[in-house]
């Protein structure tokens, strides 16, 4: 299922950049607002594990282990809805996981505000980690280079040992600094949002806007589907 698939070549990592700036808004806003934790970051996770159990303060690996639990489940269900829908044009497929992602971030939302204390912020946490999940694994299928939509390690790693420094000839190294610029840009916003309007206003606004994303990358890829059976 290459981006072929999904929508034009020049739309899809388009729609992987906005999902960039998600990442990193979502993060900014479980870590400054659900006690430090990561729900699209698993390798912060990861590490924030190690701390928890090293004795740092502050630090909860039962919040972590949630979300990477929530993660792994949600990478599994993509997968399978992936095999499930593998018969339908691919950005029904796609469409569908960022729909599911926009549910998700929206019930994590409604949690947060009806479901108060150490439940209701593990509750919160699995939702949020479920819908990355889904959305990770739905990116990797779609295999658009450099845009994982979460991860910036190798994108950055690809910058700069690509670069004409390096002796490369430095492909793809403005989708590769947008990427970078997209999700700290995205945990500016978070953060910001999250310090003046708090989780569940923040979470309703991330809900909407994959909402959105969603809405008009089904609506072109229909269009152009329409267009391409005449």
């Amino acid at each position: 299922m290459g981006e072929q698939g999904i929508g034009a070549r020049e739309r899809l990592p388009v729609v992987l950049m906005v999902l960039t700036v998600v990442s990193g808004f979502l993060d900014a806003v479980s870590f400054l607002g659900l006690g430090r934790v990561f729900t699209a970051n698993m390798t912060g996770n990861v590490v924030v594990v190690g701390f928890a159990a090293a004795g740092a303060p502050g630090f909860s690996a039962v919040a972590s282990l949630t979300s990477l639990a929530g993660f792994l489940v949600g990478a599994v269900v993509a997968g399978r809805f992936a095999v499930a829908m593998k018969s339908r044009p691919a950005h029904r497929w796609f469409g569908g996981a960022l729909v599911a992602e926009a549910a998700l971030t929206g019930l994590a939302a409604a949690v947060a505000s009806l479901v108060q204390g150490t439940a209701g912020r593990l509750a919160v946490i699995a939702v949020l980690a479920l819908a990355m999940g889904i959305r990770n694994a739905s990116v990797r299928r779609a295999g658009v280079a450099d845009l994982t939509t979460t991860v910036l390690t190798m994108t950055l790693t690809g910058l700069a040992a690509d670069s004409p420094l390096a002796g490369g000839a430095g492909p793809r190294a403005g989708r590769r600094a947008g990427a970078a610029v997209a999700m700290a840009a995205g945990a500016f916003v978070g953060a910001w949002f999250q310090l003046h309007h708090g989780v569940v206003r923040s979470l309703a606004l991330c809900a909407i806007g994959v909402a959105l994303v969603a809405a008009v990358l089904l609506a072109h890829a229909e269009l152009a589907a329409r267009r391409s059976a005449r």
